[in-house]
């Protein structure tokens, strides 16, 4: 997806709508390259740069508790502050920090991350070139490594799946191996998060793989090739003879309406397909849009969400769809992962009583980001709005409570067990 395309989508989750914001680092890029700021309301004073303090008569919002709530602004904000106080900062890390070699460029791009950070909201973040690429990566499911899904279970890194024609399934690996090292290294305690940034790497590098399976004598180093790898955000299957259409959404994604359509014209075309278990567990979030057109599956006319901005303005989203799935009974499987995209669907399921939710209360994340790309690669991502249910419920930092609460423990993971999905299949007969 190039630039042209990204600045068309609107995201949830930490996601976006995306236009172009350089002027939001202008007052910094300027600081930078002329020494003296211009615009943005900022004064100049005898040739210097002040940045005004917080009128302490005007009540504000912008400094907040973590609560979300104003507090009392401290006299350090209420003084104008001359930007000279910056480079006095930056000389004196350059003339005494024990570390003397850093770059220029990296206390350039470590300033604005700080501005955004000064914002205390985790989803608003500056994000270098190069972790600006990561983010797209995988947004997109795009990434380079062997195409396997991994996990501890039982205190054990194991292989949960191989995906289809990745440099994993070619090399053999099965569900249910064990990891026991990665290029030697021992994974005893090591998480899975910390295993795939081992398992990870270019295209066209090798990885070594200790693996042992249930029925060998012995563990064997299985040598891996690195590829592209391109994760599908969602698949499905029948379950209860056929009757129950199982679709787990990883992630709303470019690829993921494209793929339900194609799943959704094949439970149309099964008869004996009754009803549908929509997945959202572990689903993050993703596309704005994406999100809209799959709850417009159940019902294409009534308000999928709505989203209020800083200055109180409050817009309606509809799908404007034929629902083709308007008629089949529906389970949404949610949990605490399920979070923003996957939360307005639930919701809105929920509102409509097109669904009933399973599982346990998702996350909470109600909030709307702009992605805002820069002229050097690196983009921001700022809050801009709320966004409430159908029926005016503001989820964040709240959550949706499922209407049948199901947990999934520790013990049933390590058994390969599923009460939710279960209950989901039990509630359908």
């Amino acid at each position: 997806m190039d630039n042209e395309e990204l600045e068309k989508k609107s995201f949830l989750r930490s996601f976006y709508k995306p236009v172009s914001l350089w002027l939001a680092v202008l007052f910094t890029l300027i600081g930078f390259f002329a020494g003296v700021i211009t615009g943005g309301g900022i004064p100049i004073n005898n040739g210097k740069t002040v940045i005004r303090g917080v009128d302490a008569k005007v009540t504000s919002t912008a400094v907040t508790d973590t609560s979300g709530l104003a507090v009392s602004v401290p006299t350090y904000l209420k003084k104008d502050v001359n930007f000279d106080l910056y480079w006095n900062t930056w000389n004196l890390i350059k003339d005494q920090a024990y570390n003397k070699d850093i770059p220029d460029t990296k206390l350039f791009y470590g300033s604005l991350q700080g501005m955004v950070a000064s914002l205390d909201d985790p989803y608003s973040v500056f994000m270098t070139p190069s972790d600006a690429t990561q983010f797209q990566d995988d947004l997109k499911g795009n990434f380079e490594g062997i195409g396997a899904e991994i996990a501890v279970k039982n205190n054990q890194l194991i292989i949960v799946a191989p995906l289809d024609d990745s440099p994993a399934m070619k090399a053999g690996l099965k569900p249910k191996d064990y990891i026991l090292k990665i290029n030697g290294t021992s994974t005893s305690g090591m998480s899975s998060q910390d295993a795939v940034v081992l398992i990870r790497g270019a295209k066209d590098t090798k990885v070594v793989l200790n693996i042992y399976r249930d029925g060998w004598t012995e563990a064997k180093d299985i040598e891996i090739i690195r590829g592209q790898i391109v994760v599908k955000s969602l698949t499905w299957e029948t379950k209860s003879n056929g009757t129950v259409a199982w679709v787990k959404v990883r992630q709303f994604n470019d690829d993921t309406m494209p793929l339900f359509d194609q799943v959704i014209n094949k439970i149309t075309a099964d008869t004996r397909i009754k009803s549908v278990v929509l997945d959202l567990r572990s689903n993050p979030g993703g596309y704005l849009e994406t999100a809209i057109q799959m709850a417009g599956e159940w019902d294409g006319e009534q308000v999928v969400v709505s989203e209020k901005n800083r200055d109180g303005v409050e817009t309606f989203h509809k799908a404007y769809t034929n629902p083709r799935l308007a008629n089949y009974k529906t389970i949404v499987l949610v949990d605490g992962g399920s979070a923003s995209a996957s939360e307005i669907v639930a919701g809105a399921l929920k509102d409509w009583g097109k669904a009933q939710l399973v599982g346990m209360k998702t996350f909470g994340k109600g909030s709307v980001q702009n992605l805002n790309d820069l002229p050097d690669g690196s983009q921001i991502k700022l809050t801009i709005a709320k966004w409430f249910t159908p029926n005016g419920l503001s989820i964040d930092e709240q959550g949706i409570e499922p209407d049948t609460e199901v947990d999934l423990t520790e013990e049933d993971y390590n058994k390969d067990r599923d009460p939710q999905l279960n209950k989901a299949l039990e509630l359908l007969r």
